[in-house]
Protein backbone atom coordinates (compact mmCIF):
# COMPACT_ATOMS: atom_id res chain seq x y z
CA UNK A 1 0.00 0.00 0.00
CA UNK A 2 1.67 3.52 -1.06
CA UNK A 3 1.84 6.55 1.07
CA UNK A 4 1.51 10.16 0.66
CA UNK A 5 4.50 11.98 0.83
CA UNK A 6 3.42 13.59 3.70
CA UNK A 7 2.94 10.13 5.45
CA UNK A 8 6.45 9.30 4.72
CA UNK A 9 7.88 12.20 5.86
CA UNK A 10 6.17 12.41 8.87
CA UNK A 11 6.86 8.95 10.08
CA UNK A 12 10.83 8.84 8.91
CA UNK A 13 11.05 12.29 10.61
CA UNK A 14 9.55 11.34 14.05
CA UNK A 15 12.17 7.86 13.58
CA UNK A 16 14.94 10.13 13.21
CA UNK A 17 14.39 12.51 16.45
CA UNK A 18 13.89 9.48 18.58
CA UNK A 19 16.96 8.98 17.27
CA UNK A 20 18.39 12.13 18.37
CA UNK A 21 19.37 12.45 14.84
CA UNK A 22 18.55 15.47 12.39
CA UNK A 23 15.12 14.81 11.06
CA UNK A 24 15.63 17.77 8.10
CA UNK A 25 17.40 14.77 6.67
CA UNK A 26 14.49 12.71 5.80
CA UNK A 27 13.01 16.02 3.30
CA UNK A 28 16.26 15.74 1.36
CA UNK A 29 16.34 12.36 0.94
CA UNK A 30 12.59 12.88 -0.40
CA UNK A 31 13.71 15.21 -2.56
CA UNK A 32 16.17 13.08 -4.12
CA UNK A 33 14.10 10.37 -4.45
CA UNK A 34 11.62 12.62 -6.30
CA UNK A 35 13.54 14.81 -7.69
CA UNK A 36 11.49 17.93 -6.61
CA UNK A 37 12.64 21.08 -5.16
CA UNK A 38 11.82 21.91 -1.80
CA UNK A 39 8.84 24.26 -3.10
CA UNK A 40 8.04 21.21 -5.48
CA UNK A 41 7.83 18.76 -2.54
CA UNK A 42 5.67 20.90 -0.28
CA UNK A 43 3.24 21.55 -3.25
CA UNK A 44 2.96 18.00 -3.80
CA UNK A 45 2.81 16.58 -0.47
CA UNK A 46 -0.79 15.28 -0.45
CA UNK A 47 0.21 13.06 -3.64
CA UNK A 48 0.98 9.45 -3.22
CA UNK A 49 5.05 7.60 -3.73
CA UNK A 50 4.86 5.58 -6.60
CA UNK A 51 5.73 1.99 -5.25
CA UNK A 52 9.50 2.22 -6.91
CA UNK A 53 9.83 5.44 -5.21
CA UNK A 54 8.65 4.74 -1.76
CA UNK A 55 10.42 1.39 -1.35
CA UNK A 56 13.82 3.24 -2.28
CA UNK A 57 13.09 5.78 0.26
CA UNK A 58 12.60 3.40 2.93
CA UNK A 59 15.52 1.13 1.66
CA UNK A 60 18.10 4.38 2.03
CA UNK A 61 15.84 5.97 5.49
CA UNK A 62 17.64 2.77 6.87
CA UNK A 63 20.81 4.37 6.38
CA UNK A 64 19.74 7.16 8.14
CA UNK A 65 18.54 5.45 10.96
CA UNK A 66 21.55 4.19 11.59
CA UNK A 67 23.51 7.57 11.54
CA UNK A 68 25.15 7.68 8.17
CA UNK A 69 25.07 11.39 6.51
CA UNK A 70 22.07 12.14 4.24
CA UNK A 71 25.02 13.61 2.08
CA UNK A 72 26.55 10.58 1.34
CA UNK A 73 23.51 8.42 1.13
CA UNK A 74 22.39 10.79 -1.90
CA UNK A 75 26.44 11.41 -3.07
CA UNK A 76 25.88 15.18 -3.23
CA UNK A 77 26.06 17.98 -1.93
CA UNK A 78 25.15 21.75 -2.84
CA UNK A 79 28.11 24.07 -2.07
CA UNK A 80 28.26 27.93 -3.49
CA UNK A 81 25.12 26.86 -5.67
CA UNK A 82 26.65 24.06 -7.58
CA UNK A 83 26.31 20.41 -6.55
CA UNK A 84 29.28 18.20 -5.39
CA UNK A 85 29.77 14.39 -5.58
CA UNK A 86 31.03 13.18 -2.05
CA UNK A 87 31.19 10.06 -0.59
CA UNK A 88 33.39 8.29 2.44
CA UNK A 89 36.49 9.56 1.13
CA UNK A 90 36.06 13.24 1.40
CA UNK A 91 34.34 15.76 3.78
CA UNK A 92 30.95 17.00 3.38
CA UNK A 93 31.27 20.70 2.60
CA UNK A 94 29.85 23.19 4.84
CA UNK A 95 28.44 26.58 4.45
CA UNK A 96 31.39 28.35 6.77
CA UNK A 97 33.93 27.13 3.70
CA UNK A 98 31.53 28.81 1.48
CA UNK A 99 32.82 32.24 3.58
CA UNK A 100 36.18 31.33 3.05
CA UNK A 101 35.80 30.90 -0.88
CA UNK A 102 34.03 34.34 -0.92
CA UNK A 103 36.20 36.63 1.47
CA UNK A 104 38.93 35.23 -0.55
CA UNK A 105 37.37 36.64 -4.02
CA UNK A 106 36.56 39.88 -2.42
CA UNK A 107 40.35 40.45 -1.37
CA UNK A 108 41.52 39.28 -4.54
CA UNK A 109 39.19 41.93 -6.01
CA UNK A 110 40.96 44.25 -4.93
CA UNK A 111 44.28 43.07 -4.31
CA UNK A 112 45.10 41.44 -7.87
CA UNK A 113 42.77 43.83 -10.02
CA UNK A 114 42.56 42.61 -13.88
CA UNK A 115 45.36 39.70 -13.06
CA UNK A 116 45.76 36.13 -13.95
CA UNK A 117 46.82 34.80 -10.58
CA UNK A 118 48.49 31.46 -9.26
CA UNK A 119 45.74 29.90 -6.76
CA UNK A 120 46.19 26.78 -4.73
CA UNK A 121 43.71 24.86 -2.59
CA UNK A 122 45.76 22.86 0.08
CA UNK A 123 43.85 19.76 1.48
CA UNK A 124 41.24 19.79 -1.51
CA UNK A 125 38.78 16.94 -0.41
CA UNK A 126 35.88 17.10 -2.82
CA UNK A 127 37.25 20.10 -5.18
CA UNK A 128 35.04 22.11 -3.36
CA UNK A 129 37.44 25.44 -2.84
CA UNK A 130 39.50 24.92 -5.57
CA UNK A 131 36.68 24.61 -8.25
CA UNK A 132 34.33 27.08 -7.36
CA UNK A 133 37.22 29.70 -7.20
CA UNK A 134 37.59 28.57 -10.62
CA UNK A 135 34.19 28.88 -11.71
CA UNK A 136 33.95 32.55 -9.86
CA UNK A 137 37.45 33.44 -11.44
CA UNK A 138 37.67 32.11 -14.54
CA UNK A 139 41.42 33.33 -15.49
CA UNK A 140 42.46 32.08 -12.31
CA UNK A 141 45.04 29.17 -12.71
CA UNK A 142 44.36 26.80 -9.98
CA UNK A 143 45.91 23.82 -8.47
CA UNK A 144 44.43 21.66 -5.91
CA UNK A 145 46.27 18.80 -3.72
CA UNK A 146 45.87 16.26 -1.63
CA UNK A 147 47.20 13.55 0.50
CA UNK A 148 44.73 11.34 -0.29
CA UNK A 149 44.45 9.80 -3.72
CA UNK A 150 40.48 8.31 -3.09
CA UNK A 151 39.96 11.90 -2.52
CA UNK A 152 41.64 13.34 -5.70
CA UNK A 153 39.71 10.98 -7.34
CA UNK A 154 36.11 12.09 -6.53
CA UNK A 155 37.80 16.33 -6.71
CA UNK A 156 38.80 15.45 -10.09
CA UNK A 157 35.27 13.91 -11.39
CA UNK A 158 34.10 17.07 -9.62
CA UNK A 159 36.23 19.09 -11.58
CA UNK A 160 35.28 17.58 -15.10
CA UNK A 161 31.29 17.41 -13.74
CA UNK A 162 31.41 20.80 -13.17
CA UNK A 163 34.01 22.21 -16.06
CA UNK A 164 36.38 23.34 -14.17
CA UNK A 165 40.15 23.32 -15.62
CA UNK A 166 42.03 22.50 -12.62
CA UNK A 167 45.83 21.18 -12.14
CA UNK A 168 45.05 18.05 -9.20
CA UNK A 169 48.31 16.90 -7.34
CA UNK A 170 48.85 13.95 -4.96
CA UNK A 171 50.96 15.29 -1.73
CA UNK A 172 51.33 15.91 1.62
CA UNK A 173 50.15 19.95 3.01
CA UNK A 174 52.29 22.14 0.84
CA UNK A 175 55.18 19.69 -0.51
CA UNK A 176 53.80 19.41 -4.08
CA UNK A 177 53.77 23.19 -4.86
CA UNK A 178 57.28 23.72 -3.72
CA UNK A 179 58.39 24.38 -7.70
CA UNK A 180 56.09 27.52 -8.20
CA UNK A 181 55.51 30.96 -6.29
CA UNK A 182 51.55 31.68 -5.43
CA UNK A 183 49.61 34.70 -5.51
CA UNK A 184 46.51 32.74 -3.19
CA UNK A 185 46.49 29.71 -1.10
CA UNK A 186 43.92 28.45 0.82
CA UNK A 187 42.80 25.81 2.76
CA UNK A 188 40.37 23.90 5.07
CA UNK A 189 43.13 21.89 7.06
CA UNK A 190 42.18 19.40 9.42
CA UNK A 191 41.70 21.74 12.69
CA UNK A 192 39.85 19.82 15.72
CA UNK A 193 41.63 18.50 18.70
CA UNK A 194 41.10 15.14 19.52
CA UNK A 195 39.78 15.81 22.66
CA UNK A 196 36.98 17.36 21.30
CA UNK A 197 35.64 13.93 19.77
CA UNK A 198 33.32 13.62 23.18
CA UNK A 199 31.19 17.00 22.14
CA UNK A 200 31.13 15.80 17.90
CA UNK A 201 28.22 14.10 16.86
CA UNK A 202 28.38 10.56 16.13
CA UNK A 203 27.07 10.63 12.85
CA UNK A 204 30.57 12.69 12.01
CA UNK A 205 32.44 10.44 13.87
CA UNK A 206 31.41 7.12 12.63
CA UNK A 207 31.24 8.22 8.80
CA UNK A 208 33.59 11.05 8.01
CA UNK A 209 37.57 10.91 6.89
CA UNK A 210 38.89 11.04 10.73
CA UNK A 211 41.96 12.17 8.44
CA UNK A 212 40.40 15.37 6.83
CA UNK A 213 38.62 16.36 10.64
CA UNK A 214 41.80 15.87 13.50
CA UNK A 215 45.11 17.35 14.34
CA UNK A 216 47.39 17.12 17.39
CA UNK A 217 49.09 20.07 19.22
CA UNK A 218 44.97 20.91 20.14
CA UNK A 219 43.94 21.22 16.46
CA UNK A 220 46.85 23.27 14.97
CA UNK A 221 49.57 21.08 13.80
CA UNK A 222 48.76 21.82 10.25
CA UNK A 223 48.67 25.75 10.55
CA UNK A 224 52.18 25.44 12.61
CA UNK A 225 52.89 23.31 9.25
CA UNK A 226 51.82 25.83 6.91
CA UNK A 227 53.44 29.16 8.73
CA UNK A 228 56.20 27.23 8.42
CA UNK A 229 56.16 26.27 4.69
CA UNK A 230 54.84 28.61 3.01
CA UNK A 231 56.43 31.93 3.39
CA UNK A 232 59.30 30.30 0.83
CA UNK A 233 56.03 29.79 -1.54
CA UNK A 234 54.68 33.27 -2.11
CA UNK A 235 54.93 35.70 -4.48
CA UNK A 236 56.08 39.58 -2.80
CA UNK A 237 52.31 40.57 -2.81
CA UNK A 238 50.26 37.52 -1.75
CA UNK A 239 47.17 36.41 -0.47
CA UNK A 240 46.46 33.32 2.63
CA UNK A 241 43.02 32.58 3.75
CA UNK A 242 42.99 29.18 5.99
CA UNK A 243 39.48 28.30 8.10
CA UNK A 244 39.60 27.82 11.44
CA UNK A 245 38.06 26.23 14.41
CA UNK A 246 36.04 28.62 16.37
CA UNK A 247 38.41 29.05 19.81
CA UNK A 248 41.81 29.37 17.65
CA UNK A 249 41.24 32.18 15.79
CA UNK A 250 44.17 33.99 18.41
CA UNK A 251 46.94 31.24 18.14
CA UNK A 252 46.32 30.84 14.26
CA UNK A 253 46.49 34.54 14.14
CA UNK A 254 50.16 34.63 15.72
CA UNK A 255 51.31 31.49 13.82
CA UNK A 256 50.79 33.52 10.67
CA UNK A 257 51.95 37.27 11.84
CA UNK A 258 54.74 35.87 13.22
CA UNK A 259 55.66 34.10 9.78
CA UNK A 260 54.79 37.16 7.44
CA UNK A 261 56.26 40.10 9.40
CA UNK A 262 54.33 43.25 8.25
CA UNK A 263 51.86 41.37 6.67
CA UNK A 264 47.90 42.11 7.42
CA UNK A 265 46.16 39.22 9.47
CA UNK A 266 42.93 39.25 9.84
CA UNK A 267 40.30 36.53 12.10
CA UNK A 268 37.08 36.94 10.09
CA UNK A 269 33.64 35.75 12.20
CA UNK A 270 31.73 33.68 10.36
CA UNK A 271 27.72 34.25 9.67
CA UNK A 272 27.24 32.76 13.74
CA UNK A 273 29.75 35.34 15.24
CA UNK A 274 32.51 32.98 15.39
CA UNK A 275 36.00 33.29 14.53
CA UNK A 276 36.13 30.92 11.42
CA UNK A 277 38.66 32.31 8.99
CA UNK A 278 41.99 33.85 9.14
CA UNK A 279 43.68 36.11 6.26
CA UNK A 280 47.26 37.12 6.05
CA UNK A 281 47.95 39.54 3.36
CA UNK A 282 51.18 40.61 1.95
CA UNK A 283 52.29 43.30 -0.68
CA UNK A 284 55.76 44.37 -0.05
Amino acid sequence: MTERIYEALNKASTLLEEKELDPGAARILMEFITQKSRTDLFTDIRDFLPAEQQEEFWVKAEELFQGKPVQYIIGEESFYGRMFEVNEHVLIPRPETEELVYGAIERCASLFPNKKINVADIGTGSGAIAITFKKEWPEALVTATDISGEALTVAKRNAQTLEADIAFLEGDLADPLSESKWDVILSNPPYIARSEAVEMSETVLAHEPHSALFADEDGLYFYRKLAKSLPQLMNKCSLIGVEIGYLQGPAVHKLFQDAFPGSVVETVKDINGKDRIVFCKSCE
